[in-house]
């Protein structure tokens, strides 16, 4: 459920332009997320991650976008690690265990569907 904070924050980005890059910002020794779109359809995330950081194995029950907007991540599924860098997109397909580490900082949408 979206709070109403964050209804807020997702209507002063609608029918405006906006530079991917500069709606999230890093912070030092986290994970930072913004959320973009809420639906029962899907999400949009924006992730900043630190250098080191990550998140621990798990699995979604949908299929899941990442799209890597500047720096560069390894990320796993199922046991096979890849590293993707700005520029570069992954799907993460349902109910596969996946996990992610910044190699360095990077930033990157998440775009879950929901079906």
């Amino acid at each position: 459920m979206t709070t109403d904070n964050e209804q807020s924050v997702i209507r002063t980005l609608v029918a405006q332009s906006h530079r991917l890059d500069e709606l999230i910002s890093y912070q030092e020794g986290a994970v930072v997320s913004r959320t973009i779109i809420n639906k029962k359809s899907g999400t949009i995330t924006l992730f900043a991650f630190d250098a080191g950081q990550g998140l621990s194995e798990h699995a979604t029950p949908y299929d899941a976008l990442v799209q890597i907007i500047d720096g560069e991540a390894k990320i796993a599924i199922s046991n096979k690690a890849m590293r993707i860098k700005a520029g570069e997109i992954l799907i993460l397909p349902a109910n596969e265990p996946h996990s992610l580490k910044a190699s360095q900082r990077f930033k990157m949408i998440l775009t879950m569907l929901k079906s």
